[in-house]
């Protein structure tokens, strides 16, 4: 009965491919962690919120956020294959939670996007943008790059290493148009998910000449440990993939059961230092909740405090953080 709770609180689903990844003797199965509701979701503490990351406060058109004077984030879309117990947007993302964009809104989208000069880079998010068909990636795709200031497309995933099939030809062939460079954030936390089909997909993405970056969630039970991370910024170099972000988890709702305090991940962080070349090492950042912005977690940004930690955000200004 709990578990019906969780699922109609927050969208569950997971794909054959991770499901055959698995291990059903194991209690503590990474995979499993990440993908298969628990009952500690039903849990909430007081310092989590609906919007951790204050999204909405940065959102001048639907499906649009403008934090930063160059870039915006474009969420196209409102689903995913799979659903990660720990996501940022659980109560925004799933069946029922968002309708689909109207081609009236998409238009508002790309007017504001051409009106605004600054904006030299545009994120794919959402949801999964890797859900939709070629036919409206290749639309997307050609609309941006046709704004003369745009100059990056980003496309953040977790397809390649959830459903690979998906990552065809001709959805590739959608990624890139004359006029702006595409680039794709690979979502993984675990070495695992380094399925035989997971690598060639991203084998196809970048022999069509789309590089790639990595993204992870530094996650409880999951690779909280050194050993696994150094493992996981080592399979995604394998795999042509630089090591990017590795993400504090943020403050959602019914997700204390994946966090770690911030000294935990900065010794973590300290360790891998000492293990991994330059080119392997991911950049340790925390969205500083209420919609301050993303900040490398270093000691120039990270003060401790008697409850907690200051954490100074991309314009010099500090806030307290509860981990």
């Amino acid at each position: 009965m709990s578990l019906a709770l969780v699922a109609r609180k927050y969208a569950v689903a997971i794909s054959p491919a991770l499901e055959a990844l698995i291990d059903p003797a194991d209690p503590n199965d990474p995979i499993a962690r990440q993908f298969l509701p628990d009952v500690a979701e039903l849990v909430e503490t007081a310092e989590e919120i609906y919007d951790p990351i204050g999204d909405s406060a940065h959102e001048p058109v639907k499906g649009l956020v403008h934090r930063h004077p160059d870039r915006v984030l474009f969420k196209a879309v409102s689903r995913c294959p799979v659903y990660c117990r720990f996501c940022f947007r659980r109560e925004m993302v799933g069946p029922g939670k968002a309708p689909p964009m109207t081609p009236f809104e998409l238009e508002r989208v790309y007017a504001y996007i051409g009106g605004h000069g600054e904006i030299e880079e545009v994120i794919l998010t959402g949801g999964d943008p890797f859900i939709l068909s070629a036919r409206r990636a290749e639309q997307i795709t050609s609309r941006l790059a046709a704004i003369s200031h745009v100059k990056i497309i980003r496309w953040h995933t977790r397809v390649p290493m959830v459903d690979p099939e998906r990552v065809s030809d001709d959805f590739i062939a959608a990624l890139l148009a004359p006029g702006a460079t595409s680039w794709v954030a690979i979502h993984a936390n675990h070495p695992r998910e380094f399925s035989p089909s997971a690598r060639a997909a991203l084998a196809r993405l970048v022999d069509a000449g789309i590089p790639l970056v990595s993204q992870s969630v530094l996650l409880k039970g999951v690779n909280d440990n050194a050993e696994t991370l150094a493992e996981l910024m080592r399979a995604f170099l394998a795999n042509r993939v630089k090591p990017y972000y590795l993400h504090h988890p943020d403050l959602a709702r019914g997700t204390s059961h994946f966090r770690i305090g911030i000294e935990e991940g900065l010794a973590l962080m300290q360790t891998l230092r000492a293990q991994l070349s330059g080119l392997a090492q991911p950049s340790y950042v925390l969205d500083i909740p209420g919609g301050f912005g993303k900040v490398p977690l270093d000691s120039h940004n990270v003060e401790k405090t008697a409850t907690g930690h200051r954490i100074r955000d991309f314009t010099g200004a500090w806030h307290d953080y509860p981990g």
